[in-house]
């Protein structure tokens, strides 16, 4: 059973009962693929990032969650901000607890493919083709972004 469940636009979504949460989350790209992970949470997979830090900008809380969930360091000015998602984006979590999430979206490119380190939060981290993500189970929060993503890659949603 997941420990969480996460929901775009649903009106069957739990109510909020929590502050929301300002989260980054990046295109991390290296020829031509993008790179997700396997989340712990859910079985599901995703695009890098997470939940800022109290007064942490939007470029140091990408970069650390990348360093944090990939093992990748990279500069804040690698990260370009692509847009914001300030839609109606759920996660309900086993202990009751429910909020909603802004997401402030970027993109950065690696030039050569790292070794990649999962965290605790990754059950495994894989760079993936725009076809291949065809038929891959994406976290509801993140399926419009990917989509969005292979839809620029030239790939159909």
């Amino acid at each position: 059973m997941p420990v969480a469940r996460y929901y775009l636009n649903d009106p069957a979504a739990p109510k909020p009962n929590s502050p929301i949460h300002i989260g980054t989350n990046v295109y991390l790209e290296h020829n031509g693929r993008l790179l997700l992970e396997r989340r712990w949470d859910c079985g599901q997979w995703g695009l890098i990032g997470g939940r800022l830090r109290n007064g942490e900008s939007y470029q140091r809380g990408i970069a650390r969650e990348v360093r944090e969930e990939t093992g990748i360091f990279l500069p804040e000015n690698a990260f370009l901000q692509v847009r914001v998602c300030d839609d109606d984006r759920i996660a309900a979590y086993q202990d009751g607890t429910v909020w909603r999430m802004i997401i402030v979206l970027f993109r950065a490119v690696l030039e050569k493919e790292p070794p990649l380190h999962s965290s605790r939060e990754s059950a495994e981290l894989r760079f993936f083709t725009p076809e291949e993500l065809n038929t891959l189970p994406i976290v509801n929060t993140h399926r419009d972004l990917v989509g969005a993503w292979r839809q620029e890659k030239g790939s159909p949603r």
